[in-house]
């Protein structure tokens, strides 16, 4: 599946990747959903700490089947090479129609939703011509979306760097910090694991790099440092964010809201600052969209190698760009700003998500059961480490489908959709005859136990 032809990217691009897909849409809207149900500063902290950990440890996971299995593609590579092509299919499957294209779909939103004033549009024709616009950026060459997704990336980190410095160093104003011992009775709610959705999906992304482990330079080295060092720096960013918004502004000024961002700034800056501000944070989420509609087509492209349903999203450009897959998932991520509201993609898709990073963490188990060699990196505290994502991981969807059942049921109809796409390719229009399908099974096996 390495079938892009021209130059690749270092570990800081790679890294930058990692960094952009987490930093987006979550970190400046979710805290006010999380708070209809969560109130107490222990409570929420734990929530992001918590995150961060759920994060850390299954980048640690991706890190060693990434180096072990180096092609692009993600989650469909490594469960299609490690379980069965049925597994890697549906992973892919959602990775197309909800993995990038939803989280593509809420930034742009979140985008919207912070300019709309500024520009005086309404926010779903701004979602509409940013994911327009970066999947024009996107369908050159390998350079020019690196050097774009660099710069977005830092300038981010910045931002959040001076809202978190101002955020400490400045006054506590109208701030609702609430170190009382209530949070007992919080953590242990059907609310809270829910909350915890919200923040699962903020912190997704940790594996953003995965995706496309064949775009990069000596993965065996530079895979790790991306997908660890990218996930850390975010984690200790989030954790120190959400105490600033907490003390900067009032439970009843981000209860419900999605623009957070924007009403904790007009605390901290004052309301023309704090416009200034919200205008970076709704440009900046063009960094988000970015990495995801980079990353996003990889799994798609990579689907149509071997599936001739997919076969439209086959042809590359001269520089290997996967030009159809990007417009593809552009026409995804537009029609569901069209038809869903914020929070039902968010929890759908969350849902989803967190479904398969626990089935590909828990693919490390066949693949060091299987393999006849150590990988270039070897995940520390095995099997500890990935026991206790899939665990939690399991304790989340649990809990959401009790308090959630109508996006949890929708996520499941997507996977019935995913099951009768793949019957029907297997069946009418596989593109490959049923013998060298068996062989092509044989070729995967031993990619396993040789490598």
């Amino acid at each position: 599946m390495n079938f892009w032809r021209s130059e690749k990217i270092g570990w800081q691009s790679a890294a930058a990747i990692v960094v952009a897909n987490m930093v987006g849409t979550g970190v400046f809207t979710t805290l006010g959903l999380q708070l209809g149900v969560v109130h107490n500063t222990w409570s929420i902290l734990f929530l992001w700490i918590l995150g961060a950990v759920i994060s850390l440890l299954g980048a640690f996971s991706y890190a060693e089947v990434g180096t072990h299995l180096p092609s692009s593609g993600g989650e469909y590579h490594f469960l299609s090479t490690t379980i069965h092509p049925s597994v890697g299919y549906l992973s892919g499957w959602v990775s197309m129609t909800v993995g990038f294209a939803a989280p593509i779909a809420l930034a742009a939103m979140a985008m919207g939703a912070y300019l709309e004033g500024a520009l005086n549009m309404s926010s779903d024709l701004i979602a509409l011509i940013a994911i327009i616009f970066i999947s024009f950026i996107h369908s050159f060459n390998l350079k020019r979306s690196s050097r774009f997704q660099d710069v977005l990336t830092v300038v981010k980190v910045l931002l959040l760097l001076c809202m978190v410095t101002v955020g400490f160093l400045g006054d506590e104003p109208q701030g609702t910090l609430d170190w009382s011992d209530g949070w007992q009775n919080e953590i242990w709610t059907s609310g809270y694991a829910v909350a915890l959705i919200f923040v699962t999906y903020t912190y997704s992304g940790w594996n953003a790099a995965a995706y496309i482990v064949g775009e990069i330079r000596k993965p065996e080295k530079n895979l790790p440092i991306a997908l660890i060092g990218g996930t850390l720096v975010v984690s200790i960013l989030y954790v120190l964010l959400q105490l600033v918004l907490l003390r900067q502004a009032p439970i009843s000024a981000l209860q419900g809201k999605v623009e957070i961002g924007q009403i904790a700034a007009a605390i901290m800056f004052g309301p023309e600052g704090g416009k200034w501000v919200s205008f970076l944070i709704g440009f900046l989420l063009i960094s988000s969209i970015s990495a995801m509609i980079w990353v996003g087509p990889r799994v798609s492209r990579a689907m149509s190698n071997d599936y001739r349903i997919w076969k439209f999203l086959e042809k590359d450009n001269k520089q290997g760009i996967p030009v159809r897959a990007i417009w593809f998932q552009s026409a995804i991520s537009i029609l569901l700003i069209l038809t869903g509201s914020f929070e039902e993609v968010l929890i759908y898709s969350g849902f989803l998500l967190q479904l398969f990073t626990a089935i590909s963490v828990g693919s490390i188990f066949i693949l060091r059961k299987k393999s006849a060699t150590k990988p270039y990196f070897r995940s520390p505290a095995y099997p500890w480490f990935q026991i206790i994502y899939i665990g939690i991981s399991i304790w989340i969807m649990v809990f959401t489908i009790a308090d959630e059942p109508y996006s949890s049921f929708i996520g499941c109809v997507n996977l019935l959709l995913g099951l009768l796409t793949y019957w029907w390719s297997i069946r009418k229009s596989r593109s490959l005859p049923e013998k060298e399908v068996s062989e092509k099974a044989v070729r995967l096996e031993e990619a396993i136990t040789t490598d």
